[in-house]
């Protein structure tokens, strides 16, 4: 199975030339290192950033400069500084190509919890809930199970939702799933990972249609 990097490296592969990208807290943020540097991506924080980079190494660090998760970072030639008031008329006028947010929870149909746990002190949904209102193409980035072992991938959500029917396709450490009308279609499997490991996995409606091959992760 595949650990956090190992995910990103295979969302990578889904951000084409010319995308202008949002890259939610967790495993998203790592997607930056790992995209073909033979294309041009824009990717963009709703902190205010438009031309974000990789993580910097520790000579590079400024203070100054970070993302939505308050991690430094990077930034490219060109890159620009904005408020959020514009940041959020990019994102609430659909000028962002692809999101890639992770999650606590996804439903077969689409749903995303990812913003709160009850009982656990938040700050707030942050930007979350107008990623996913205004986003058309949403990638998930998640571990396959919690950490006793339960499914995340499931028939309905438990934790409060961020949106409805908004999620398009999932990378976890286990597979690679585009959420259909019939349930979560497995494209992919990790290196390794058998198709009944992916089904015991998975609570919600799991749809396996003829050879699944494995990812292919360079």
């Amino acid at each position: 199975m595949l650990d956090k990097i190992g995910i990103a490296k295979r969302i990578a592969q889904e951000v084409k030339d010319r995308y202008y990208v949002n890259l939610g807290i967790g495993i998203p943020t790592l997607v930056a290192n790992y995209v073909n540097k033979n294309i041009e991506v824009e990717f963009q924080s709703e902190n205010g950033i438009l031309g974000m980079g990789a993580f910097p190494y520790d000579e590079d660090v400024d203070a100054d400069i970070i993302n939505a998760g308050k991690q430094t970072i990077t930034t490219l030639p060109g890159a620009s500084f904005f408020d959020s008031a514009t940041s959020f008329s990019m994102i609430r006028g659909k000028h962002v190509d692809l999101t890639i947010l992770g999650a606590m929870e996804v439903s077969d149909n689409g749903d995303i919890a990812n913003w709160k746990i009850p009982g656990k002190m938040v700050k707030g949904m942050g930007g979350a809930m107008d990623l996913v209102a205004s986003a058309e193409n949403i990638i998930v980035a998640m571990m396959h199970t919690n950490k006793v072992g339960e499914s995340k991938l499931l028939k309905k959500c438990s934790l409060p939702l961020t949106g409805l029917n908004c999620v398009k396709k999932i990378v976890t450490n286990l597979a690679v799933l585009e959420v259909t009308s019939s349930g979560f279609q497995l494209l992919e499997r990790a290196p390794g990972v058998s198709i009944e490991t992916i089904k015991k996995a998975t609570a919600g409606r799991l749809v396996v249609k003829g050879e699944i091959p494995e990812m292919k992760i360079s």
